[in-house]
């Protein structure tokens, strides 16, 4: 038992102080998060992208607020549908953790059809659908192979971006310089334009710029390694999730001052490699293209292997079929099963979905699962102490709130597809105790 309690010990070192994990969080997000989906969120918002990232961070700040609380309450594997699982129902646990099924694997889907669309920037003469058949197969042979990118690889890939978004700004600030006399109604038309502004536009937009935060509960699992998780914890994820939206809001703002407002882009997925092209030439936009395709293959590969990894969880609980969804390749000690079966997604929804629709089926799993954080919170802060715990009760309550009237604001198509996903989680649900339930009945 010594060796063994010694092995587990070392592998567990508590090193991370509260800036370690606030780069961990900013590395998880990318600092170049709002660039891919940039294109989406001028067209949906009219023009006010600055102002639906920031709608978004004040959503995703309450939301954060009550992930930290549950991961002091859980410091161990913390995750959406554990805290649901503990403080409500372990049903609706069930719940949380299909939908966030539905986030994992659209995750990589997004990856797929961006990656299609930033190649057809370098070799516009291979169509499409070839793009997304190499994209989705080339994701899925990797990880079926086992092939994974280290931490050291995701750090300095984060650093090149960190590169990547200086060099925008400092195009940015030097095309604005050479502008003659912008009045003040130039700058601050990218948060309000009273002649394009629409409040259907703005929610619809702010429900798609929660995209941008979708990463920050990660440091939740690194509790395990933190010199002091009980406080530090909590304090990085919120931060993150701020330092994300501020960051974000510099990059989108000086692409719209750049843009020209009512100026069509040449592919709306690959909206921010036109305004690099704008403000900084050719060589601007080659920079600014393979960096932005070099991440998203990295991303494609990663969530890929985290959603085949959380359908073999589920496999082994029970929740999902274990002969299918729990069986591992021997050689490469990989879900082989459940990297093909997201690999076949990716392809068939490459080719059948857009960036936005898959963007809006990414949220809606999100987004319920963050529901579900928030009210595990307000249920274990009234349980624990009542009104003593209102102002942490309060907070969460903002969260539940905004998280919902942003879910109620997602697409309709996309609200049919997720609903559609989530009965279908209910309904093998009710059959699968059902059935494991038949043997004791027998008995």
């Amino acid at each position: 038992m010594a060796p063994s309690t010694r092995t587990e010990t070392a592998g567990l070192k508590r090193s991370l102080r509260f800036w370690d994990l606030v780069l961990f969080g900013i590395i998880l997000i990318q600092p170049t998060a709002p660039m891919p989906v940039f294109g989406v969120l001028y067209n949906v918002s009219r023009g006010h992208v600055v102002s639906v990232i920031l709608l978004a961070m004040v959503a995703m700040l309450f939301t954060s607020i009550s992930y930290g609380r549950m991961a002091r309450a859980y410091p161990h594997g913390g995750s959406a549908f554990l805290y649901v699982g503990k403080e409500i129902h372990t049903s609706l646990g069930y719940l949380t953790g299909w939908c966030l099924i539905l986030d994992y694997v659209a995750n990589p889907l997004i990856c797929t059809i961006w990656c299609s669309h930033a190649a057809m920037n370098f070799l516009p003469e291979v169509p499409y659908s070839a793009w997304v058949a190499f994209f989705a197969l080339f994701f899925t042979i990797l990880n079926c192979n086992g092939v994974e990118t280290s931490a050291r690889i995701n750090a300095g890939m984060a650093a090149a971006l960190g590169v990547v978004v200086l060099l925008v700004l400092i195009a940015a600030l030097r095309w604005l310089l050479h502008l003659s006399h912008p009045g003040v109604g130039f700058f601050l038309q990218p948060f309000y334009d009273r002649t394009t502004f629409s409040t259907a536009g703005l929610l619809r937009g702010t429900s798609i710029a929660v995209l941008t935060y979708i990463g920050f509960d990660g440091i939740s699992m690194l509790a395990d390694e933190a010199t002091d998780p009980v406080h530090s914890i909590p304090r990085a994820i919120v931060f993150t999730c701020f330092i994300t939206g501020v960051l974000a809001a510099i990059e989108v703002y000086a692409a719209q001052l750049v843009w020209p407002r009512g100026m069509a882009f040449p592919d709306i997925d690959t909206a921010y490699v036109s305004v690099s092209a704008r403000m900084g030439g050719p060589i601007l936009f080659v920079i600014v293209n393979a960096s932005l395709l070099l991440a998203t293959v990295g991303s494609g590969m990663a969530s890929q292997l985290g959603a085949a990894r959380l359908l073999y969880a589920m496999g082994q609980d029970g929740a999902l079929p274990a002969r299918f969804f729990a069986a591992v390749h021997p050689k490469s000690r990989i879900p082989r099963n459940n990297v093909l079966l997201v690999g076949a997604i990716c392809l068939a929804g490459g080719l059948i979905f857009n960036y936005q629709l898959g963007t809006e089926l990414l949220n809606y799993g999100a987004l319920l699962a963050f529901m579900g954080v928030n009210l595990a919170s307000i249920l274990r802060g009234w349980r624990q102490a009542r009104f003593r715990q209102m102002v942490p009760i309060l907070i969460s309550a903002c969260g539940l709130v905004t998280c919902f009237f942003l879910w109620i604001n997602l697409g309709s198509l996309a609200r049919i597809v997720g609903t559609t996903w989530a009965v279908a989680g209910i309904l093998l649900w009710v059959v699968r105790r059902r059935f494991t339930m038949l043997p004791g009945e027998a008995v």
